[in-house]
């Protein structure tokens, strides 16, 4: 089923905006529970990611993990989907 929905989405000219969504609905999985617990993936857009931080220290220790995490992102689609994270 998977592959027929992006088989259609590829069809219908939205294969972008579909990869946009399951980077966004993927963090949690991407990045694990610890992370996840703290974060929310937001929003993407042309190729950046937006992700809410709850703390200061967080924000700083994720913006060290910048290139770690949009490795794994980018690994895991196949392709450079993510070409910028934004931690706010």
């Amino acid at each position: 089923m998977g592959a027929a929905i992006r088989d259609l989405a590829k069809h219908l000219g939205l294969e972008k905006n579909l990869e946009d969504y399951q980077v966004v609905t993927s963090w949690a999985e991407i990045v694990g529970e610890q992370i996840a617990k703290v974060t929310q993936a937001q929003r993407m857009e042309n190729g950046v990611l937006f992700v809410g931080v709850a703390t200061a220290p967080w924000r700083a220790e994720l913006s060290m993990k910048r290139m770690e995490i949009m490795q794994k992102i980018n690994a895991l689609f196949g392709k450079n989907v993510v070409k910028e994270i934004r931690f706010r």
